[in-house]
């Protein structure tokens, strides 16, 4: 019995091998059917991404080649313009972009780009572009305005305009065109594929032309963005390196360093026929032309040597005077007996016969039967040394009224000029005076006004110049008030004296694609400051905890017999910034680590100035001569229309 239990099990386990052997068949056979489903999947998802790859790559290609022609075919309508404008000089009395030149330009623009235009460079993938106008896609160039800057307001009897422009340099000149054009463009671009993409691009283009008119013409020194009369040829001490911006001029001769670089972009110009190139081992070459001893400086707008030398002011007569009557053009001293007639202090006591040692004075009439008073001249006299502090009202609710705080021996005077509410308030010692009308500047010959303008006169030193605290007020100067500061001696600044709103770009790439000093659309409310002695320096005494200092105005330090400038009496600044220009005698040290300064491209060819700033007159050609920069551009819409096609 137990040999047969043995024999059985044998038999049972020989049938389940037996059984076993067709499973592991079929457990081979589906892991190789898996293994291929898997390899085909594979294979499939590689092609796919393969095409997709070469299809992105393709359309990626194209619309870069489109994005491309865009930017071409924009400054090829840039240069097309700039080259209708003349080189040199033109006849008074045309523009100086002919009519119909937008056109012209975008005819050619198509002409030249009209067919397909490789972009690849090498080692990259084959691209093209190609401008399409049609009525879905247009490339197009039209010219929408023309304004002229400067200039008298009608011409023959009818308002002056590009088309209507005054025959000769008459007073007063034109300064400028403003030229704007809007524009389209659509870019097809293409690959190495069949993919194609196709961009378009609107916008406007704004050109700017400075014009320098022909023959000898009456010109502020605001024009100028550096003007220096006593520098000698090799006498010691070089001009700082860097980038200097406006036009400028030295009655002597520019001395050039090897310390680093320079870069002007306005025309530079000396009386000497020579400028001075100032190794690094101090041996100074005098040389008749832009380079020499190894020295290059950049000069974007021409340098010109030997140049008629610039009459200088004799004095701040005209300045003192200009608080008075508003006029400024008496040309010599005022007297006691005109300060009496005129000047009438808090309390309406008028400015005494025999002289006063301080006190501040405004020139105006008060009605003996009414009591009613009425301000007659264009200013605030001053008596005395004293600060000044410009500020605005704060909370700034009120955008029109100018305060001046000035302080002279622990006594505070505070005039506000209002003009939107047409009065001037004068307050100290408790005593507020309210006056009808405020100062205006007027043309000499006619009488007519031509400004609301304030000239600030301080009979002796400005000691302390400033804004607001920065904590109290962006700016210290309103937007609507033009205004110059004279000194009989030095003025000194203690700190920061800015305009409520920036007229000009004071950064690089501040407006996109702008340089620094470009005009800021919309920001010309008028304002502007000048700061000017004839006897004296502008002193920088700083005392803000920043270390930074920014004058926004253009400063003059200017005489026939003068020898002021720009200098530090104070501590070292870390940061100088000049929104404006600087006009000196003679160059001193400013003690400044950074030092920038911002031409008011509004001051230029003195289109625009502060009021009864000192002026000049310059020669020039006999013809007009005109200099375009770069335009402004500004985009209204870019579009990939790919997916519209």
């Amino acid at each position: 019995m137990r040999h047969h239990n043995t024999f059985s099990s044998k038999i049972a386990r020989r049938t389940r091998r037996q059984r076993q052997r067709g499973v592991a068949l079929i457990t081979t056979l589906l892991l190789l059917l898996l293994l291929t489903a898997i390899s085909l999947t594979m294979v499939l998802s590689v092609s796919s991404d393969m095409l997709i790859n070469g299809y992105y790559r393709d359309y990626r290609g194209s619309f870069y080649a489109s994005d491309a022609g865009v930017n071409v075919a924009r400054q090829a309508m840039i240069n097309g313009i700039l080259a209708a404008a003349p080189v040199g000089a033109f006849a008074p009395g045309v523009q100086p972009i002919p009519p119909g030149t937008d056109g012209l330009v975008a005819a050619n623009v198509l002409a030249a780009y009209g067919a397909p235009t490789t972009v690849n460079s090498a080692g990259s993938w084959p691209e093209k572009f190609q401008l399409v106008n049609t009525a879905q896609n247009p490339t197009t160039l039209t010219q929408v305005s023309c304004s002229v800057a400067g200039g008298p307001a009608t011409v023959n009897g009818l308002p002056i305009s590009c088309t209507n422009l005054p025959p000769t340099n008459v007073a007063p000149v034109v300064t400028g065109f403003t030229y704007l054009y809007n524009y389209s463009i659509s870019s097809i671009g293409a690959s190495q594929g069949s993919e194609v993409s196709t961009v378009g691009d609107s916008g406007t283009l704004s050109f700017f032309g400075a014009i320098t008119p022909g023959g000898t013409v009456n010109t502020s020194f605001a024009a100028w963005g550096m003007f220096i009369d006593q520098y000698p040829l090799c006498g010691g001490g070089t001009l700082v390196p860097g980038t200097i911006t406006g036009p400028v001029f030295t009655n002597g001769a520019w001395n050039f360093g090897s310390s680093g670089k320079y870069i002007f972009t306005d025309p530079v110009g000396s009386a000497n026929a020579d400028a001075g190139y100032v190794n690094g081992a101090g041996s100074c070459l005098g040389v008749a032309g832009a380079s020499g001893n190894g020295i290059a400086p950049t000069f974007q707008s021409g340098f010109n040597l030997g140049q008629p030398t610039v009459p200088l002011p004799a004095n701040d007569f005209n300045q003192k005077e200009a608080v008075l009557d508003s006029k400024g053009n008496q040309g010599s001293p005022v007297t006691n007996a005109q300060l009496n007639a005129a000047l009438r202090n808090v309390s309406g006591t008028a400015y005494p016969v025999g002289g006063a040692a301080s006190g501040v004075y405004l020139p105006y009439t008060v009605n003996a039967a009414t009591g009613a008073k009425t301000y007659n001249g264009g200013g605030i006299y001053v008596e005395g040394n004293a600060s000044v502090t410009l500020s605005v009202p704060n909370p700034n609710t009120n955008t029109t009224a100018q305060i001046y705080t000035i302080v002279q021996g622990g006594v505070t005077t505070t005039v506000t000029i209002d003009d939107a509410a047409g009065t001037t308030t004068i307050a100290s010692g408790g005593v507020n005076t309210v006056i009808n009308g405020i100062p205006t500047q007027v043309d000499p010959n006619t009488g007519a006004v031509t400004r609301d303008a304030t000239m600030l006169y301080v009979d002796g030193n400005v000691t302390s110049l400033s804004g607001p605290a920065t904590s109290t007020a962006a700016g210290g100067l309103q937007n609507d008030t033009a205004l110059t500061i004279t000194a009989n001696g030095s003025v000194t600044v203690t700190g920061d004296v800015k305009y409520v709103t920036e007229p000009v770009t004071t950064a690089q790439n501040q407006i996109p694609s702008t340089p620094a000093d470009t005009l800021i659309p919309g920001n010309d409310h008028g304002q502007v400051l000048g700061i000017f002695t004839a006897t004296g320096n502008v002193n920088l005494a700083n005392s803000q905890s920043s270390g930074n200092l920014e004058i926004d105005a253009s400063i003059a330090t200017i005489s026939a017999t003068g020898s002021g400038g720009i200098t530090n009496t104070g501590a070292a600044i870390n940061t100088l910034n000049i929104v404006g220009g600087r006009i000196q005698n003679t160059i001193q040290n400013i003690g400044a680590t950074t030092r920038n300064v911002f031409f008011d491209r509004r001051f230029t060819q003195g289109g625009f100035s502060p009021p009864w700033f000192p002026s000049t007159t310059v020669t020039q050609g006999g013809q007009d001569t005109a200099k375009f920069g770069n335009p402004t551009v500004k985009h209204t819409q870019w579009l990939n229309k790919t997916s519209y096609q």
